[in-house]
């Protein structure tokens, strides 16, 4: 398989498939989609009773259940380090919970405000605070506080849709456009039928210019000319995009992706000359 970068942003990506096939390149969405580990809130601490704010006694209540907050907080994009952390299941701790495998967080506001994500205060490295500061979480009420803390820990989507990171994964073939300019009768109006502008017409002769943006809806051929246009999908090379949630760059999933599927695949190797 051969990757070529059509678009790379921070959090979302475009990029062509070459010499694959739809079992291999359903296999990499799958993973993109599944296997990707990244970091996420996962238990969440209240502080039950009264607190004092600076002489003030606010109720640690909130007009939404403790469950729906702590749900809210799992779903909000946590920083991943590969570097420094790891699963649970890796860590030397053994599973107990340490700096390694667990980020703290700490949030305490009081009424009246929206409580968002950006109050969310990791306790030590300053460069795990979340990054989309703008989430809403709660409304208080005038008198009303929130008191949490909040272990964030690695996992996968295959656990629970919180771990997942890409989302929007998608693919196509790569679309193979033939055009025989001989039986084209009129390219202007070919041109102007396609929903997404793949043609242009340069010196009166049609020319599939963006050929990649073909979503093979086949417009062109049913309702301009058949005789002209054949368009197919080649089985061989794909289109995919897809995006990040923002707690791992749009090239930290492809190249996670890829050191997975590669790893799998050696170990099924390994495994047969083993048989």
């Amino acid at each position: 398989m051969e990757i070529e970068i059509v678009e790379l942003e921070e959090r979302k990506c475009k990029f062509i498939l070459k010499n694959s096939t739809p079992a291999k390149a359903n296999a990499l969405r799958r993973t993109m989609l599944s296997n990707i580990p990244k970091m996420a809130i996962d238990e969440v601490e209240f502080h039950l009773g009264p607190i004092d704010v600076d002489g003030k006694e606010y109720e640690s209540v909130t007009p939404l259940f403790d469950e729906i907050i702590a749900h809210r907080l799992g779903m909000i994009p946590i920083p991943t380090n590969y570097e420094l952390f790891n699963t649970k299941a890796e860590c030397s701790c053994g599973g107990v919970g340490c700096p390694s495998c667990e980020i703290m967080y700490s949030l305490n506001k009081h009424g009246p405000c929206t409580v968002m994500s950006g109050d969310l205060q990791p306790l030590g490295d300053a460069s795990l605070k979340v990054k989309d500061e703008n989430i809403p979480i709660v409304e208080l009420a005038d008198g009303q506080s929130v008191l949490i803390y909040a272990h964030a820990i690695m996992g996968t989507a295959k656990q629970h849709v919180k771990w997942q990171v890409a989302n929007g994964v998608g693919y196509k073939y790569m679309p193979i456009i033939k055009i025989d300019q001989k039986k084209v009768v009129n390219a202007n109006d070919i041109a102007s039928l396609c929903p997404k502008r793949v043609f242009d017409v340069k010196d009166k002769k049609l020319v599939a210019e963006r050929s990649i943006d073909c979503i093979l809806c086949m417009t062109c051929v049913e309702r301009g000319d058949s005789e002209a246009i054949s368009i197919k999908g080649d089985d061989t090379c794909f289109v995919f995009k897809f995006e990040t949630d923002g707690s791992l760059t749009a090239q930290q999933v492809l190249d996670k992706a890829k050191s997975i599927l590669s790893e799998g695949a050696k170990n099924i190797a390994d495994a047969v000359v083993a048989l």
